[in-house]
This record gives structure tokens, C-alpha cells and sequence, in this order.
């Protein structure tokens, strides 16, 4: 009797190389690995040149609507959300056995579960974050009670959901209506990827890698290269990534007299010359006031680096940074950044002493792979091996055109 392989449906409205970030990093390794355990098919906009459909390292790639920029002034686009979310009904068409959806930008999700209800299917969600009422209002004023309601109704629909940290898995029993199970499978790293890397010829004291946006706090990092700039050492700095704040921040550089001392590269289009920036740097600094995980700093903590970010409430990055032997976390300020990276610049700090991290093996996106087929309720093949390489496609980070990093 032969069986079939499972079908899942992964939906998210962004994918890699095309828009970068820590969700579009996320599906780009998963997807691929994923094939081991099941037919896979991403659901998402229409990124890509040509046909709807397109098949690469054994990932089929439907778009289920135009692509709609993702941003307006800095937020999130309420039409894309909207547009992308009417797009999702085309899954009553499509056949699956388990449905996985990214929890942003939250409209999709409704549809999602019709879809999932009328299919009679399991339906997953990864969930990267929960923002909570203080951050609503936050962002969005008095309409921000709209998002909490939006966003804690939006947590009753699944049947499982994926965290990406614990921190966001203990956020989520809190703010749930009912119970709903909870998996834990943060991101991860290509820790043979890394391993292959040799570090580029062009080294600068410090590095930060993300998207040019303001819970990034790169205005922090620049207001720190200018405390430091006025000691005996300054330090050089290069800030790798793209996003709505670029003309902000170069204006900042310029207005505090550091442009010499801070290199943009807005330019950087593969992983290989991102890993290669980070290991030719003598440190990694990460201001993020809010993160669900820290894709970025967990790599350069494999890479080897010393890693500094700060004790934000919402920036769970902080755990990562904390628990490797070479992480420093400190206040978030300006002051209390420009006072680590001069300790852990100058060896000052004892903690680059006590060895390795070999506990980032447990990152590495092929067990975190196991743990989202887990959540699935897929189990492997045993007539088949893992992908060797996801490398040699469109959506090869090295070939493509766009941006790796600005997570």
C-alpha cells in the first residue's frame, strides 16, 4: 500500500529574500526542511517575477494576491493587511492536511479559520510576539483598544500555537480567553552555514544588524559611537539593514558629527556576506526595545562575538544575550550602552572567560524544524534525508536581488 505524504499549507503574507525579517527568515529555513515530513506550499503575496505558482527546493510558492507594500509612514498597512487577508478564502480551494499560519498581521487569521473549519483541518499559528494593551495604545493612540481586541480575540482561533520564546508562550497564557496549546520552537540558526563563513577583510570595532525601524533603537547605538567618540577610543560602527528610519538616522549621524565613525550598508544581499560582516567585527551590539526572539543576536553569538543589548522589558533577545558566555545585557540607555561596549571592547569584562556556547546547537534550524513538525502532527519519512542545501534557487539569498539584512 503506498501513502501519500502529507500536505501543509504554510501562510504568510512576507517571505525571504524579497522582505527581510525575523518571521521571513524563519519560513525560509523551516519551509525547505520541512519537505522531509510533508508536501509543502507556502501561501503569499505575489513577490516574485512570472507565473502565481513557482516551485523551489522542494517548496511550492502560490500567490494568493498582489503584493501590497507592507509599510504606510512607518506602520503597518491596514489595506495590505485587509487585501491579504480577502486573498487567504483562496485556500477553500486548495487541499492540505494541516494549516500554519504567521500570527501578523492578525486579519488573515479569521479567514483562516473558516478555511480551517469548513476543511475540517488542524489549524497552527506561530505566534512571534504579544504587544498587550500598554503597547497598543502605544502605537496606536486611543485606537490602539481595537488591537487588543483584535489581537487577544485573534489567540481563541487556533488549535495550537508556536512560540517563538518562552517569554511570548507565558505572554500568551496570560492574555488568552481559552485555552489554547502552547509549543515552543524559537527561531534558529545555520550553524553550517556559519561554520563556512570566513570573516570579510573589512573589520570594524562593532557591529548591528535590522531593520531601520524605531523599536530597533539604532538612534541609541548612534547617540552611543558619540559618547564614545569623545573618549580616547573611539570606536568605528557599522550598521547593517534597511528600513522607514534610513534618512533619520544618517540625519542623527550627521547633526552628532559621527558619520565618519558609523558606515551604513544598506547594500548587503546575502547571508553569506552578513555572517561574513558580523565575524570581521570585534563586537555585536543589539539596542532592540522589543523583540520576540533575536534572530540577529543569536547569530552572532555562533559566530563567536561578543554581544551587548539591553534590558528592555520587550526585548526578549535579552535571554539569548544573557545566557551566553560572552553576552552583556545593560540599561537601555545611551549611557549604560556606551559603557558596555567600552568594558567588553577592552576585555574588561570578565565574562568573555568562561568558554563556549555550544548550547546554540540546540537552535539550529533542523531541530527547530522537528520541534514545528512536532506541533504539525507530521512525523518523517524514513525514505528520506533532509534538504542538503536551500542555496541554488530564486529564493537563494546569495542569487536574489534585495536586502538580507533588515530584520
Amino acid at each position: 500500500m503506498i501513502h501519500r505524504k502529507p500536505i501543509v499549507a504554510l501562510v504568510t503574507d512576507a517571505i525571504a529574500p524579497y522582505h527581510e525579517g525575523g518571521k521571513e527568515q524563519r519560513y525560509r529555513e523551516v519551509a525547505p526542511r520541512l519537505s522531509r515530513y510533508a508536501e509543502v506550499h507556502v501561501y503569499t503575496m505575489h513577490w516574485w517575477e512570472g507565473d502565481r505558482t513557482m516551485t523551489q527546493d522542494g517548496v511550492t510558492y502560490h500567490a494568493i494576491c498582489r503584493r501590497i507594500p507592507l509599510y504606510t509612514g512607518g506602520r503597518r498597512s491596514v489595506l495590505q493587511a485587509l487585501l491579504f487577508a480577502f486573498g487567504c478564502l483562496r485556500l477553500l480551494f486548495q487541499h492540505f492536511d494541516v494549516l500554519e499560519a504567521d500570527h501578523m498581521p492578525y486579519f488573515h487569521l479569521f479567514p483562516l479559520k473558516l478555511v480551517a473549519l469548513v476543511r475540517r483541518k488542524r489549524f497552527v499559528v506561530n505566534w512571534h510576539e504579544v504587544w498587550g494593551e500598554q503597547r497598543w495604545i502605544e502605537y496606536l493612540g486611543p485606537a490602539g483598544r481595537v488591537g487588543v481586541w483584535l489581537e487577544r480575540l485573534s489567540m481563541r482561533l487556533p488549535d495550537c500555537i508556536i512560540a517563538d520564546s518562552p517569554e511570548t508562550s507565558d505572554r500568551l497564557h496570560e492574555q488568552m480567553i481559552r485555552d489554547v496549546p502552547v509549543v515552543v520552537a524559537g527561531n534558529g540558526v545555520d550553524l553550517a552555514l556559519i561554520s563556512r563563513v570566513p570573516p570579510s577583510t573589512d573589520s570594524v570595532d562593532m557591529i548591528s544588524v535590522g531593520r531601520l525601524i524605531g523599536h530597533k533603537r539604532f538612534d541609541l547605538l548612534i547617540d552611543c559611537v558619540a559618547l564614545l567618540s569623545t573618549t580616547d577610543t573611539p570606536l568605528r560602527c557599522r550598521i547593517v539593514g534597511d528600513g522607514p528610519d534610513r534618512e533619520s538616522l544618517h540625519a542623527q549621524a550627521d547633526r552628532l558629527g559621527v558619520t565618519h565613525l558609523v558606515e551604513f550598508r544598506h547594500d548587503v544581499e546575502s547571508r553569506t556576506e552578513l555572517l561574513s560582516l558580523v565575524k570581521a567585527s570585534r563586537l555585536f551590539v543589539f539596542p532592540s526595545e522589543r523583540e520576540g526572539f533575536g534572530i540577529a543576536a543569536l547569530e552572532a553569538i555562533a559566530c563567536g562575538l561578543p554581544v551587548i543589548t539591553t534590558s528592555a522589558p520587550d526585548n526578549f533577545a535579552r535571554d539569548l544575550v544573557g545566557r551566553s558566555a560572552r553576552g552583556v545585557v545593560c540599561d537601555p540607555t545611551a549611557g549604560a550602552l556606551a559603557a558596555a561596549v567600552a568594558s567588553a571592547g577592552s576585555g574588561e569584562d570578565n565574562r568573555l572567560d568562561r568558554g563556549g556556547d555550544d548550547w546554540v546547537a540546540e537552535y539550529d534550524w533542523t531541530a527547530v524544524t522537528e520541534r514545528v513538525a512536532g506541533a504539525l502532527m507530521l512525523r518523517p519519512s524514513k525514505d528520506l534525508e533532509p534538504p542538503v542545501s536551500t542555496r541554488s534557487s530564486a529564493l537563494d539569498p546569495d542569487l536574489s536581488p534585495g536586502p538580507v539584512a533588515a530584520r
